[in-house]
């Protein structure tokens, strides 16, 4: 047990009692405590296995590698649609924990087994994602963005192609694209 971990929890408001009953569950599938991003993190030879985190409505368990998990309950929720690799499972009670104990061992065993297997989640790159037709426009019309914009790091691209593209509007597209020129041309990424 980390002491950091026992720390988080002394602290936490929140899913204390949910969070200690999934902390019980987790260890006893032999894997590693540590405290990363905040957060209990549990791992396998350094390998980031699944995470303990809460929100205002649910507390979950998100497992790194939760795509490739066969999920027969179908229990396993896709945070956003963005998300590539990370699956969840959500809860609200103690209860619903301590119902779902067997099953969640099941799952955190099999998510082990894929891990020592070396198996990896296929990603989409940056090239597999549209750009906005307003993007490609601009990106046209200035050579010095379309430098720009290939020079940043692939997660912002992407980061960048996501927000822009999620506006239904065109005139909504073009706006977010003039309100971020200066920082892509900067070097920056949407949240930097």
């Amino acid at each position: 047990m980390n002491p950091q971990v026992d720390e988080f929890l002394r602290k936490t408001k929140k899913w204390r009692e949910e969070f200690s009953a999934l902390r019980e569950i987790i260890l006893d599938c032999g894997l590693t405590e540590e405290y990363k991003w905040m957060h209990p993190c549990y791992t396998l030879e350094g390998k980031n296995i699944v995470l303990i985190h809460g929100f205002k409505e649910y507390c979950a368990i998100l497992f790194f590698k939760g795509a490739l998990l066969k999920d027969p309950r179908h229990i396993l929720i896709q945070q956003t649609e963005n998300v590539q690799a990370g699956r969840q499972i959500r809860f609200t009670t103690i209860a619903e924990i301590v119902k779902l104990a067997p099953i969640i061992k099941d799952y955190i065993k099999e998510a082990i087994a894929l891990e020592k297997a070396g198996v990896q989640v296929l990603h989409k790159t940056t090239a597999d994602f549209p750009v906005p037709a307003e993007l490609q426009k601009k990106l046209k019309e200035m050579p010095a963005l379309k430098t720009a914009f290939a020079a940043l790091t692939p997660g912002r691209q992407r980061a960048y192609l996501f927000y822009f593209a999620q506006a239904k509007r065109s005139k909504t597209r073009e706006e977010r694209i003039a309100k971020y020129l200066p920082q892509i041309l900067a070097g920056k990424g949407l949240n930097d």
